[in-house]
Formats: C-alpha cells, sequence, structure tokens
C-alpha cells in the first residue's frame, strides 16, 4: 500500500479529511508505526542479507559501516562471519582479550570475532587480506516523512494493514476519541503478534527438537571440532 493510499484509508476510516489531521502529521503518526514494526523484533526474516568484505594485513576493528558499505540502508546486525573455508566463531570482547593481549601482536588466519561498540574485531590480527563472509540484517528503507506519496514500506504486503490499525489508533488520538484509539491499539498489537509468529517460525525443513544438538552454534554434531590450544 502506498503512502498515499494508507492516508486515505486512516482518513476514511476515522471520517476525517486533511483539515482534521495534516498529510505531514499522518505521516509522522504512520513513521511512528513503522518503526515500531521495525523495531519490534530484532531479526525480521525479510530483513535478512548477506555480503562481503575484505580484513586487510595488521587490521583488526572493523566498524559495521565499514563491513556493510554495500547493504542498500546498512547492516543493523551481524549473525555471522565466515572465510571461505571455516566459520568465525563469536567470542566476547574480554575473551578475545584473553586469548590475545593486547601487548602482543599476534597475527595469523582470523577464527574468531567480537561486537562491540558498533565495531567488529576478528582474532589473531589479520597476516594478509582475506575475504570475509557476513550474514546479518539490514535496516529498513525510510517510511512516511520524507518519503514520496508513491512509496511503499519496506515491509511484506501483510504488514500493511497492521500499519493502516496504527495509523487509525493515533488518528483517533489525535481526535480525542480515547475509546475507539484504545480498540484500533489493541488490534494493531495483536496483529503484529501474528505476524511475528508467522514470520519468526522455525522453518518447516528445520523442525526445532529440544536437547538434540551441541550447545554452540558453530560446532558441527557431524564434524570434528578443530584441534583446540590447552587455554581455549
Amino acid at each position: 500500500m502506498q503512502l498515499s493510499e494508507m492516508r486515505d484509508y486512516a482518513r476514511n476510516v476515522v471520517d476525517i479529511d486533511s483539515t482534521d489531521i495534516s498529510d505531514a502529521t499522518l505521516n509522522h503518526f504512520i513513521t511512528e508505526g513503522y518503526n515500531l514494526i521495525i523495531h519490534s523484533e530484532k531479526r525480521w526474516p525479510f530483513l535478512e542479507t548477506s555480503t562481503t568484505f575484505s580484513a586487510a594485513a595488521d587490521t583488526k576493528d572493523y566498524s559495521i559501516t565499514t563491513v556493510g558499505a554495500s547493504v542498500t540502508n546498512g547492516l543493523r546486525e551481524i549473525n555471522s562471519i565466515r572465510t571461505e573455508d571455516h566459520v568465525l566463531e563469536l567470542i566476547g570482547s574480554d575473551d578475545g582479550d584473553i586469548m590475545y593481549p593486547l601487548d602482543t601482536n599476534t597475527t595469523g588466519e582470523p577464527w574468531y570475532w567480537s561486537y562491540w561498540g558498533e565495531s567488529v574485531r576478528v582474532y589473531p590480527t589479520p597476516d594478509a587480506t582475506y575475504t570475509m563472509y557476513l550474514r546479518g540484517y539490514r535496516n529498513a528503507a525510510p517510511f512516511g516523512t520524507g518519503t514520496a506519496d508513491d512509496t511503499t514500506p519496506d515491509l511484506p504486503d501483510p504488514f500493511d494493514n497492521v500499519l493502516s490499525l496504527y495509523a487509525i489508533y493515533r488518528c483517533y488520538q489525535q481526535q480525542e476519541d480515547g475509546g475507539m484509539a484504545q480498540q484500533y491499539y489493541v488490534q494493531f498489537v495483536g496483529e503484529l503478534g501474528n505476524l511475528a509468529a508467522r514470520y519468526n517460525d522455525t522453518p518447516a525443513p528445520q523442525p526445532m527438537i529440544l536437547n538434540s544438538r551441541r550447545v554452540s552454534k558453530w560446532m558441527s554434531q557431524y564434524l570434528p571440532a578443530r584441534l583446540r590450544y590447552s587455554w581455549e
């Protein structure tokens, strides 16, 4: 549903026109609802993306802007990083500092990564240039305030109704009809919850079986783990 269509729909339901609520104000209401939907879940599957970046020799820190430079609208979350032959293991920054102290200069092919302060750090420091393959979640495109009337939300079609419910709720609230506003807000929350359950459900080819695998998502139950040092 285009932005102008969403405004018209909300006004028709509430039985108002642009003299009651201006386009700018209604666009702001729609942006509120849009951002609320986007940020209600950390990992919406429709925002999944993949990209690559180069880990340069003697450089261990990379901002999320750098690693997501080729992703439209940028990265919001990093899920995994791998080289051409292995997956890097996510560790805490403190663990990284213990394994690779700051007063040493251990270099080699990266095997671990941490995330702190919007920055990725790989361990050990690369001794050459490595192509890193990243999976994560991108930022959604803007919608509402500042976008054209023919813009559509960066959401699957079923979310159009949910976003419209939020716009209607805010219109009733602005018109000081608290009872109707509450009804539409409850409906908005319920419909959003239903869609979240649908889109975040376990994929059918991968049923969820408890206590059947190792705890670490980086370790395979079929392949042997790599050789570990005594201090790991």
